[in-house]
């Protein structure tokens, strides 16, 4: 029986499709698995069972990751399952910028009288423009960012694209009409929108600061749908008091920011759609039993995709470790050492860190090979039955 807490409200849709080995549990010092959203998971103590993290959503910010990866731990997001709410919401907010419609909407509920006079009177002081043949420029092109290209191209944007990390799907699924730019610098003076779509980590802190500010166009519009550390504050401020910047929509509120009439801010509402969190619940239960049952590791941030399939054969030993060079060869030699026979075998690394699945046709002592595997550069084994 696995033990499974969730540390924010998961979707039905997702916990039900736990099978009847899997337990929901308060009593996190016993579980196996956490389910998480967003809360926060830095200061919490982590169980010295826990073998892994799901987090239902895309950002993993609020999860201690390399305290994770030392402890064995791996932590597994859903990349795509949120694609589709966020993509729309990007769309509105652009749409919504375009004709000035959170201004209008405000104004307009401080009409007190004469409702049609007034309006007629004052409506050109909210006069926009249309989104056709302007050009879109998207920063970072994986899931979400493909869906908004390929959507704001169908609007009759022109659309163009930065990714130096694109994967080989997202070159498939990305529009043959988009031109992807090499570099950022040479992207940003062309675009009337930008939009982020970059996951936070230290080569993407501040990339938008005021050296980028100051090859944009003046009266650009700027979307941040990815995370707030990815804009200076500070130069943001500065070049939307400037006029550069025309207007500035983030779904990551700042007290800063929610006192500038130039931008606009979402209360993180990205992903908050029904659709999304059962989309997003049901990829992070379905990682999550395929890891504990086989082993197989799918979208984890800290540890490769793995994978040996179902299990068939009599046991499946699973090795977390660092990749050094023949650590590999150390756990091999181990295991003939015990005279295992290895039927099959998949090891792959993924930075600093690697992930070995062992599949073998005999009975095995789990807290023998637990002993004889305390060698260095192991960080955990199990065995799979």
């Amino acid at each position: 029986m696995y033990k499974i807490a969730t540390l924010n409200k998961i979707s039905p849709k997702g916990l039900e499709r736990f099978s009847k080995q899997y337990t929901i549990t308060d009593k996190l010092e016993e579980v196996d698995a956490i389910l998480v959203r967003s809360q926060d998971m830095h200061s919490m103590d982590l169980p010295a069972n826990l073998l892994a993290i799901a987090r239902a959503g895309a950002g993993v910010n609020n999860i201690p990751v390399d305290l994770c990866s030392q402890k064995g731990i791996v932590v597994f997001n859903t990349p795509g399952a949120n694609a589709n709410a966020v993509k729309e919401l990007v769309l509105s907010s652009i749409l919504m910028s375009a004709r000035n419609v959170s201004s209008a909407i405000a104004w307009a509920k401080t009409i007190t009288n004469d409702v049609s006079k007034t309006v007629e009177k004052n409506k050109s002081q909210f006069a926009g423009h249309e989104i056709k043949g302007k050009v879109l420029g998207v920063i970072g092109l994986g899931a979400i960012g493909v869906m908004v290209a390929n959507a704001a191209e169908a609007l009759e944007m022109r659309v163009i694209g930065y990714d130096p990390y694109m994967s080989i799907q997202s070159a498939h699924e990305l529009n043959s009409t988009i031109n992807v730019y090499e570099s950022l610098d040479l992207l940003l003076p062309l675009c009337d929108y930008i939009t982020i779509h970059v996951p936070f980590m230290e080569n993407t802190k501040e990339m938008i600061n005021e050296k980028r500010f100051s090859i944009m166009k003046d009266g650009v519009c700027l979307l941040n749908f990815s995370r707030d550390q990815i804009v200076n504050e500070e130069d943001l401020l500065k070049a939307l008091e400037s006029g550069k910047v025309r207007k500035y929509i983030t779904d990551f509120p700042s007290e800063k920011m929610l006192c500038v009439d130039q931008a606009i801010c979402i209360p993180h509402l990205g992903a908050s759609t029904k659709e999304s969190e059962e989309n997003c619940a049901r990829m992070a239960v379905d990682q999550l039993m395929d890891f504990l049952e086989n082993g197989n590791i799918t979208n984890s941030v800290n540890f490769p995709n793995c994978s040996l399939g179902v299990i068939t054969s009599k046991n499946r030993i699973a090795i977390l470790n660092k990749n050094v060079p023949a650590i590999l060869g150390k756990i091999t030699g181990i295991l003939a050492d015990m005279n295992i026979n290895i039927s099959d075998l998949n090891n792959r690394s993924k930075g600093d860190l690697a992930y070995t699945l062992i599949d073998i046709d005999s009975e095995i002592d789990e807290d023998e090979l637990k002993k004889a595997l305390g060698v260095n550069g192991i960080i955990s084994a199990r065995v799979i039955r």
